[in-house]
């Protein structure tokens, strides 16, 4: 395949971006889109070019830090992380736009790079439970329901890529916080804090300069893990009996 990729390009966060094209003449459909990048950096680099800065690790679909917004959708055509697109997902001759997560909470730092570290104060701020800590307890010492343990473990495959925010049209953070909320909220360990977590968590969102939800609904259809559109109704429930 041979395709044209436009990429986004900035060194550095104060610096004025742009998109500059590139041609990739030899991909297979069976690479990923993050292989694709390599093969790209390669010939940047052999051509004496700085290289495509972007965010990887596991590489499995399981980290999330891959993300990028590709032809204007977040990870891409398909409903995955970014390293689990495939380039048969495109067409030889394809003009692919490849750009950072657009957002006030997520600023550039070099080229698809951006720092998410926002989500990271975010959970500080109330995503944990003050259960004491020593071995694991045993399984039944205390009983859950089950419609509760598997709303809690539906909200609990986030893996906070962002997807979300880079979806929303407001830059929204609530599905990714609304998980959190949900996962803890709904488990006995996470009682104690129930009502303060959700105040934290939503004061914490805001003040990082993410935007606000207004139910678009295109941060559940970009979501990798499927994260329910439920999760941002039972946040502001709760959020609204902790308020009172």
């Amino acid at each position: 395949m041979k395709l044209t990729v436009r990429i986004w390009r900035q060194s550095r966060p104060e610096e004025r971006g742009r998109m500059v094209s590139y041609t990739v003449d030899d991909v297979s459909p069976d690479m990923s889109f993050l292989e694709m990048l390599d093969v790209l950096n390669q010939h940047l680099i052999t051509s004496g070019e700085t290289p495509v800065a972007f965010d990887h690790d596991c590489r499995e679909g399981i980290c999330g830090s891959c993300g990028v917004v590709i032809n204007g959708q977040a990870h891409g055509p398909e409903r995955t992380t970014t390293c689990q697109l495939h380039m048969r997902a495109f067409r030889d001759g394809d003009v692919i736009d490849v750009e950072p997560w657009r957002a006030r909470g997520f600023p550039v730092v070099k080229d698809l790079v951006v720092d998410r570290s926002a989500f990271d104060r975010i959970i500080q701020a109330g995503g944990y439970v003050t259960a004491p800590t020593g071995s694991a307890p045993d399984a039944h010492a205390t009983p859950v329901p089950k419609p509760d343990a598997e709303l809690a473990f539906d909200n609990a495959t986030c893996i906070g890529c962002g997807a979300c925010v880079a979806a929303c049209p407001n830059g929204s953070a609530m599905l990714f916080t609304s998980a959190k909320v949900s996962h803890l909220n709904v488990l006995p360990q996470g009682q104690p804090e129930r009502e303060q977590r959700v105040l934290d968590l939503v004061t914490a969102m805001d003040d990082e300069g993410f935007g606000g939800c207004t139910n678009t609904g295109e941060c559940v259809a970009s979501c990798p893990k499927g994260i329910p559109f439920d999760s941002i109704a039972r946040l502001n429930r709760e959020f609204l009996r902790a308020s009172r």
